[in-house]
């Protein structure tokens, strides 16, 4: 198997909630392969979809029972630790819950954490090694 990632799949309660935040709250296109059932996000070289909790379920033959930390976080590199905070503050008033806020982290870099309405943990980071707004 090659390493690459191509689509991550969110489970979610409220598609046309997730919908929301995700395309008019934090600003992700959403593709036009999209529809009542699905929805599609191109994010800089994967995909992001959200598709019905109970339906990815039923379609991975699982039981729909989890909850609590699923043990998985999606990142969104940013330019400056500035822009880590100003991410957070844009999630937030988009619907988001702060989880941790903008800090200095062990790794040498400076990151925070918020939860979107399904609670899906995303880090916002600034990476001092990376040359670029990712």
């Amino acid at each position: 198997m090659k390493p690459n990632i191509t689509i991550i799949t969110l489970g979610v309660s409220d598609l046309d909630r997730a919908i929301a935040f995700y395309q008019n709250g934090l600003g992700f296109p959403l593709q036009e392969n999209s529809n009542e059932n699905i929805a599609f996000f191109q994010a800089q070289g994967t995909t992001l979809a959200l598709y019905p909790r109970d339906k990815l379920a039923e379609d991975i033959t699982i039981e729909d029972t989890g909850s609590g930390f699923s043990g998985f976080t999606l990142a969104h590199n940013v330019s400056s630790p500035e822009a880590v905070d100003a991410t957070l503050n844009e999630a937030v008033e988009a619907g988001a819950t702060l989880i941790k806020p903008g800090q200095n982290v062990f790794w040498g870099g400076y990151s925070g954490y918020f939860a979107d309405p399904d609670g899906f943990y995303w880090e916002v980071a600034w990476d001092p090694y990376l040359s670029e707004d990712s």
